[in-house]
């Protein structure tokens, strides 16, 4: 498996570098910014296989320093388009699919904003300080940080700050690319979130996220696996088994008229709605409170997957998870937290940046927030793998891995020590 992922790495960079030389040769053209064509990414298992992007997505991968806002804007003006032949230039939208090859042009005005974004401009001190202080560890090719719970991973409807956006802003580091996101976590899941630091490295990694989910299977040796993620939750009452495996499809259902929607267990895996997912599980301890602490290792990574296989598999769901564990919350006198985020005891503690509390909900609360947290990725070294992929004699064997931890929030480190007492 780690031989196939160097072969994996050595095409990712070759494909690297003869799109960095057809840039060079077609940039010239006087009417229009041309990029890369479009080279489809490798997989890390399977050098063979590939992965289709949208434009929007090959705009912002080849053009970093594009805000967001206006690459969006582009597309909605109608003023990009795609190239599939020398001689034929047509209008192309955000969401079509590029084939091997694909030309895109931006208007040439695009080539007259700065490469260098202003940084945190908008931001203060004390806000630049607590988005670097979540720093867990860098390298030329890897950023990981310790995710604080109530932040989003990445901007959407209603969502003025993000941690994909505080991090182009913050955590350049002198290097010309912001960090690029290759996996996600749940706005209120705490932990590790790893980005990559240049578009080679986030492609390899994102790869191995992907490839991870795709190929899993219920093989539970973890020295196997090229990717491994261990979460510390605490639940409401106690699994039957102490460990084991949990196997079952998951589906999106649309509910609340079309508002909103939810995950949960399909039972006819055949349906093309479905996706397969796996959890891992070993109880750490139960408490005479009713709470009982697990590891979990997900095999897959699927929306909402440890939460849902929790409640709805096992039968005890998360503290803090009112969106699949309202029932057993009512009956633990829980209330949503949803509904008092703006309340005086919330409001005593002093806020840290962007209204982010981290003392506040554990259970000895009223309300207490989701007790989900990523403590630990295990993950191959990029960056030795990116210096000696040119070897002849190259083995990612030999690369060694990096074991990345993150510490509980306050207020899962409170409930821990009430639990243990």
């Amino acid at each position: 498996m780690f031989a196939v992922a160097a072969e994996s790495i050595m095409v990712l960079l070759r494909v690297r570098v003869l799109s960095t030389r057809h840039f060079s040769i077609t940039n010239n053209n006087n009417k229009w910014h041309t990029l890369p064509p479009f080279s489809p990414t490798p997989t890390s298992l399977s050098p063979s296989a590939s992965a289709s992007t949208t434009a929007l997505k090959w705009v912002l991968r080849c053009c970093p320093h594009l805000p967001k806002p206006l690459v969006h804007k582009l597309f909605r003006l109608r003023q990009v388009r795609r190239s599939s032949s020398p001689t034929i230039i047509k209008r192309v939208a955000a969401k079509d699919t590029l084939n091997s090859g694909d030309t895109i042009f931006l208007p040439l005005s695009v080539k007259h904003i700065p490469t260098e974004v202003k940084r945190h401009s908008d931001l203060t001190p004390h806000q630049i300080q607590f988005v670097r202080s979540l720093v867990l560890y860098k390298d030329p090719a890897v950023l990981v940080l310790n995710k604080p719970p109530g932040m989003p991973v990445q901007g959407g409807t209603n969502i003025k700050r993000s941690l994909d956006v505080l991090a182009a802003a913050c955590l350049n580091f002198e290097y010309p690319d912001s960090p690029r996101l290759v996996h996600r976590l749940d706005r209120d899941c705490s932990g590790i979130l790893v980005m990559g630091r240049t578009q080679t490295s986030a492609t390899i990694l994102h790869s191995i996220f992907r490839e991870k989910t795709s190929t899993a299977s219920d093989d539970i040796d973890a020295e196997n696996r090229i990717l491994q993620r261990r979460y510390i939750a605490l639940v409401i009452g106690c699994p039957r088994r102490p460990r084991g495996l949990i196997t079952a499809s998951l589906g999106k259902v649309v509910v609340d008229n079309g508002k909103s929607d939810r995950i949960t267990i399909v039972d006819n895996s055949t349906l093309l709605s479905s996706q397969h997912a796996i959890t891992e599980y070993h109880v750490i301890g139960s408490s005479s409170h009713g709470y009982t602490w697990l590891e979990l290792y997900p095999l897959t990574g699927r929306k909402h997957q440890l939460r849902v296989h929790c409640a709805e598999v096992l039968g005890t769901p998360i503290v803090g998870d009112y969106k699949y564990g309202w029932q057993a919350h009512r009956k633990f006198g829980h209330d949503n937290l949803s509904d008092v985020d703006s309340s005086e005891e919330l409001c005593k503690e002093e806020m840290l940046p962007f209204g982010l509390t981290l003392n506040k909900g554990s259970i000895s609360e009223r309300c207490p927030r989701l007790h989900l947290h990523c403590k630990q990725i295990v993950l191959p070294n990029i960056y030795r793998a990116l210096q000696d992929v040119q070897s002849p004699h190259y083995d990612l064997n030999q690369v060694g891995n990096l074991a990345l931890t993150a510490p509980l929030p306050p207020y899962m480190q409170r409930s821990w020590d009430i639990t243990n007492s």
